[in-house]
């Protein structure tokens, strides 16, 4: 018998199996919800790293390249 492989919600905090678990990596729909709320109301962020304005990024040149064309 293979053992079964056991992972804690990162959003509750519960124990729940991750083989027959349909809402992975959460234990419930509930939680996976509440996860899903907080990320569409902006409580979670990607963080991104400040350009500083005078730095043209690749697609800027591109973009100025094609309109000069």
């Amino acid at each position: 018998m293979a053992a079964m492989t056991i992972r804690r919600c990162p959003q509750c905090r519960r124990e729940a199996s991750w083989e027959d678990n349909p809402w992975k990596p959460f234990c419930s729909e509930r939680c996976k919800m509440i996860d899903l709320g907080r990320w569409a109301s902006e409580e979670y962020r990607v963080p991104m790293a400040e350009t500083p304005d005078d730095l043209t990024t690749d697609f800027e040149r591109e973009v100025n390249s094609d309109e000069r064309s």
